[in-house]
């Protein structure tokens, strides 16, 4: 058993799984301990969509993300400061992490990227602002998540590798002033390791981050519309240069597949706001796969979304019902299918951690892949 602490902050390594790189850990922080490896709800305004904090913890979630970027645009970092800070501002007590707007500021149109920081419009009023690696920091301290992130550049794809050069030594440079300039003692500050799809930016930039010791790292820049085929092979040679006796995480990713690929392969944490966004949508997850409730085969279908689900909407309600809801557009259609789908990802990951201890993870991916995908193609995720 590994154990790290740093001030309030400390990951213990529970079990490995004999057949592949996937880990069973836990994070201890100052609002609770989160079980790894483990899928954070995307909360970005401090807010999860079509759903109330009572609901998201109802799910299974341990730990919600929200983004310095929006939050900074409004409300402002200081009214959430005198409000007691973001848990108490949102009525959360368990853990927050808070990205540092690197990903927002990488998808903003006519952004300007200099040498120390980034310009870019204020989506509501106009006006330029200046986000930098200190900036970030401080915006981070003053909202008071439990779990903040360095303020790096996301590099797009395809990019040529002169600028993923370019900009990974930038990432390096801007997380040595990230680490410097963080003042509180009780927030657990990760580095983001970038280098596009190149396998010796990738290696290069870990070490550089894990010689600054970090109580954690990120794996950035996956979520930009390379494919699973990228994803798992930069996973691959990132992952093994991550310190073991610390906690690993994989922004921005992902659909159930990309989940268990890349826990195969040693990732701890995982983000996307695809459950919610989906739900929003109609389209909801089983252990069959997904499916889409506005189509009209569901309008006699007395059901529950999934039958093996336990979760309130699986337990009250029939895809009937739910079609009747999104066709009526009512509100309560984005509220129960949010619901399903959280409580659908947090019930994954808590049988992939129990695969993990039981030491037949590999076992589980290929059962789940095998309901989930359907025989035809589950093939290209097994091995």
């Amino acid at each position: 058993m590994h154990f790290i602490e740093k001030g309030n902050f400390h990951f213990t390594l529970a079990a490995k799984d004999v057949s592949s790189a996937a880990r069973r850990g836990r994070i201890s922080t100052p609002h609770g301990d989160i079980e790894t490896p483990i899928f954070m709800p995307v909360g970005t305004h401090a807010a999860m969509k079509a759903m109330t904090p009572e609901q998201v913890s109802a799910t299974g979630a341990q730990i919600i993300l929200a983004n310095t970027y929006h939050l900074h645009l409004r409300p402002g970092e200081n009214l959430i400061e005198k409000a007691g800070g973001l848990h108490t501002f949102m009525a959360w007590d368990k853990p927050i992490l808070t990205d540092s707007g690197g990903f927002q500021v990488f998808s903003l149109p006519n952004k300007r990227i200099t040498h120390d920081g980034a310009y870019f419009k204020h989506e509501i009023t106009g006006e330029e602002i200046y986000l930098d690696p200190v900036k970030a920091i401080a915006i981070q301290e003053a909202l008071g998540a439990d779990i903040i992130m360095a303020f790096d550049e996301c590099i797009p794809y395809p990019c040529d590798r002169s600028y993923a050069a370019m900009s990974t030594r930038k990432t390096l440079r801007w997380a040595e002033l990230c680490k410097k300039s963080q003042r509180r003692t009780d927030q657990a500050l990760f580095g983001i390791v970038q280098g596009s799809v190149y396998s010796d930016l990738r290696a290069m930039c870990a070490k550089e981050l894990v010689a600054m010791d970090f109580p954690g790292y990120a794996i950035g820049g996956v979520s930009v519309g390379e494919g699973l085929e990228l994803l798992k092979q930069v996973v691959e040679v990132t992952a093994p240069h991550l310190p073991e006796d610390k906690p690993r995480y994989l922004m921005g990713v992902g659909l159930p597949e990309d989940i268990l690929e890349s826990v195969e392969r040693g990732i701890d944490m995982f983000d996307c706001v695809i459950p919610t966004r989906y739900a929003r949508s109609a389209t909801l997850f089983t252990n069959r796969g997904k499916i889409r409730l506005t189509n009209k085969n569901y309008r006699r279908d007395f059901y529950p979304v999934d039958p093996n689900c336990t979760c309130y909407t699986c337990k009250n309600f029939t895809r009937a019902y739910l079609h009747h809801l999104f066709n009526a557009n009512e509100v309560l259609s984005a509220v129960l299918a949010s619901i399903h789908n959280v409580h659908f990802y947090l019930n994954m990951m808590a049988d992939i951690r129990t695969a993990i201890e039981e030491h037949r993870f590999l076992d589980y991916k290929h059962e789940f892949l095998s309901a989930y995908l359907g025989k035809a193609k589950k093939d290209r995720y097994h091995g």
